[in-house]
């Protein structure tokens, strides 16, 4: 496998029960680039897109064939852990989903589910996730507060440091703007830019 690529499908089909939704995906995914799905609704963006980390289990009816491969291994099947295979490529969703809990804790959530904290100082985990995100300046003084008090792009900015804090090698965005206004998906899309440099990132998006 190449050295720039981090995913790579190999004659990728999925299935909804009887209705065949990817048909002979084969894509590469380079590593520190912004790699965009775009298609019409209803084509398979989100669904394929939702195969690198393997969300589609969750679905009964699912079954894959072919091959979808992290670092050259293949991650279809029960051969791959679940909950490594999602430290390491994490999901933020069309619409922000902060927990009603305050943005301190919001931040943190995932990294102590995963036991993930007994090395790291949690306050310098909150710091550096935030402000990666550009929000540390915004909420420093209000860490106590409720998420839920955030603005919509604040909200979705507060939900990409909750997947940075696992430290992931790629992040997967499902048309992360689709609830924004145009102002608040240009500073979403520069904060896309801002991490590529540290990150894989993939995104569904309708916007050109």
């Amino acid at each position: 496998m190449q050295d720039n690529i981090k995913l790579k499908t190999i004659n990728l089909d999925l299935f909804y029960g009887k209705f065949h939704a990817l048909k002979g995906v084969n894509l590469e995914i380079k590593k520190n680039a912004i790699t965009s799905i775009i298609g019409p609704s209803g084509c398979g963006k989100s669904t394929l897109l939702r195969v690198f980390n393997r969300m589609n289990d969750l679905i009964e009816s699912v079954r894959i064939t072919g091959e979808c491969l992290l670092d050259g291994e293949n991650i279809i099947g029960s051969q791959a852990g679940l909950n490594e295979l999602r430290k390491r490529i994490g999901l933020v969703f069309q619409r922000p989903n902060p927990f009603p809990l305050s943005i301190y804790e919001n931040v943190l959530y995932g990294v102590k589910i995963h036991g993930l904290l007994e090395k790291r100082n949690p306050d310098e985990v909150a710091e550096g996730s935030l402000r990666k995100t550009g929000l540390w300046n915004h909420v420093k003084d209000k860490l106590g507060d409720s998420a839920m008090s955030l603005s919509p792009e604040q909200k979705q900015r507060l939900c990409v440091s909750r997947l940075i804090a696992m430290e992931p090698e790629v992040i997967l965005m499902d048309e992360p703007c689709s609830a924004l206004d145009p102002i608040a998906t240009a500073k979403i899309e520069e904060l896309a830019i801002e991490l590529k440099s540290r990150y894989t990132i993939v995104i569904v998006t309708h916007n050109m």
